[in-house]
């Protein structure tokens, strides 16, 4: 029988390390929901930083409290004093993609459809609301058949797909904030490329998060006012302080609806989590510490729950990096001050005020650092022959970033969409099939890269699955939606050239798994006659 450890199990400058730069990530994940909800789509800013930031908060506070306790636990029952906590926060790839592709584009709808800005925003808010407890529910459910979908799912398709958004979305969007202020992006960027991506020391063994954070704060409003920061450069304005209590609200119930035309998008957000926190769990155990699968899957499912009804609208999920925060030192103590500073700070606004006193060219190096870290796992941790697999499911979410850009329709008006549905003499409109490429981009990742993941394994009985999945989930607009903001729709409601889209889409997997079953019947070389 263990006794209990004689040695303390709180390392101050470890666990300060983690917890700098656990909450650092914490908050470029918020400012950048705040940014692109304000800045982008002209949200009012007090329903994001006192309705939904609450919420959101509670989430991180429950979920880091639940870990530390089972780090503690861990402690106890093993005899050891180096137990590390699993790191919980805030989910980057699905709260950026969330922003983006539902919140922003609902509130635009929602003022389209009459709505004032205000009833609009408040719809929206229960939208995210109500998109939290689709994700947690399904969550909840997973957790007990986590194994079973990481064996059906291809793992470069699951990869692969969310690597798509760290590209695409986590990754160049910041790229551009960060150019807007060169001298401050490119000096915090390249000193988490030296810290953490090459390993460099700093002095005083400063996490590189950090490090990049203060330096790039510094020369913001040390070179801004003096007129040497160039344009992207904006004073702060006068601080609010905000105090809201994250009370449970029936609020996510007038959303549920809404969240129809999303699912395609929500519920492959909550199935790459459950992923997710399975590997992360195999990356804690490998470096030492023994949690139970289920026991953190349900975790972050019960935080995103309690998150979802008491307004948040962003999912936490146990982070990538738990060997990292033990090579700090860290312990059971940075998530319990994580969790009590991200709570605290959610219920009486200072987390709002360092969003708005941070500049997001601050913020976007960790995001792109962030991309490049779940980009290189999607090669990393899935079999080398299934390289080209990742490679290919980048395709659907370049095309979504390409209809943000171009004019998709979530952002503008439905009569430019049917404008972009306009034949030519060149065959079907090009903006038109970007824009349905895009549409579900993140199930259509997972079912091409499963296709050519099976197709190199040989399965052909697989490839051809996965084709006439797609091409079924291409007739409801699952994927490759012809809709507005790529809602569901019965295919025989179609006409006109969406109809044509739709069809002849569907038309090239039914095809294209016709031509593999062909080809299946032909003998390997050197097979037996």
């Amino acid at each position: 029988m263990s006794s209990a450890p004689t040695h303390r199990r709180w390392s101050l400058a470890g666990d300060l390390n983690g917890f700098f730069g656990l909450v650092v990530d914490n908050l470029a994940v918020m400012a950048f929901l705040a940014t692109v909800l304000v800045g982008l789509f002209k949200f009012p800013a007090d329903i994001v930083f006192t309705r939904m930031f609450p919420g959101t908060a509670l989430g991180v506070l429950v979920g880091d409290l639940i870990y530390t306790w089972m780090a503690v636990r861990l402690a106890r029952r093993s005899g050891r004093d180096d137990v590390t906590a699993m790191p919980l926060g805030i989910d980057t790839p699905t709260t950026v993609g969330l922003a983006l592709l539902v919140l922003g584009p609902a509130f635009v709808r929602f003022k389209q459809g009459g709505l004032d800005e205000h009833a609009a925003a408040i719809a929206t808010w229960h939208l995210g609301m109500a998109a939290m407890i689709v994700m947690g529910l399904l969550k909840l459910v997973l957790s007990f058949a986590g194994e079973w979908v990481n064996r059906v799912v291809p793992r470069a398709g699951l990869l692969g797909s969310i690597a798509g958004i760290a590209l695409m979305l986590i990754g160049f969007l910041p790229i551009v904030e960060l150019l807007r202020v060169p001298v401050v992006g490119f000096v915090g960027l390249g000193i988490v490329l030296y810290a953490i991506v090459a390993k460099g020391p700093l002095p005083g063994r400063i996490p590189g998060v950090l490090a990049a954070f203060l330096v790039g704060l510094a020369l913001y409003y040390s070179l801004g006012p003096l007129g040497l920061a160039g344009p992207g450069y904006h004073a702060p304005g006068a601080l609010t302080l905000r105090f809201a209590l994250p009370a449970p609200s029936l609020g996510f119930i007038d959303g549920l609806g809404a969240t129809v035309p999303y699912l395609p998008l929500i519920l492959p957000f909550g199935l790459l989590m459950v992923i997710g926190g399975i590997n992360v769990t195999e990356s804690a155990r490998a470096a030492g510490d023994d949690y139970r699968t289920r026991d953190i899957l349900l975790t972050e499912a019960f935080s995103t729950l309690v998150a979802g009804v008491c307004g948040g609208v962003a999912q936490t999920t146990p982070y990538i990096g738990q060997p990292a925060y033990k090579k700090m030192g860290a312990r059971a103590g940075y998530t319990l001050l994580t969790a009590v500073f991200v709570g605290l700070g959610g219920i009486f606004g200072y987390i709002s005020n360092l969003v708005e006193l941070v500049p997001l060219a601050v913020l976007a190096p960790i995001l792109v650092f962030v991309s490049i870290e779940i980009t290189a796992q999607a090669f990393d941790a899935t079999p080398r022959r299934h390289a080209a697999a990742v490679v290919f499911s980048f395709f659907p979410a370049i095309a979504r970033m390409l209809a943000i850009k171009l004019g998709d329709p979530s952002y503008v008006s439905p009569e430019h969409f049917a404008q972009l549905l306009t034949s030519t003499d060149q065959g079907m409109p090009e903006l038109g099939v970007i824009v349905a490429l895009g549409n579900g981009f993140i199930i259509t990742s997972m079912i091409w890269a499963g296709f050519v993941a099976a197709l190199v394994d040989r399965r052909t009985g697989a490839a051809i699955i996965t084709l006439t999945a797609g091409a079924v989930l291409t007739l409801f607009g699952v994927i490759h939606s012809v809709e507005p903001g790529g809602g569901l729709y019965l295919p025989w409601q179609l006409s006109g050239v969406g109809r044509t889209l739709a069809l002849q889409f569907a038309a090239g997997y039914t095809a294209l798994a016709a031509v593999i079953a062909l080809l299946s019947l032909q003998r390997e070389p050197g097979a037996a006659a």
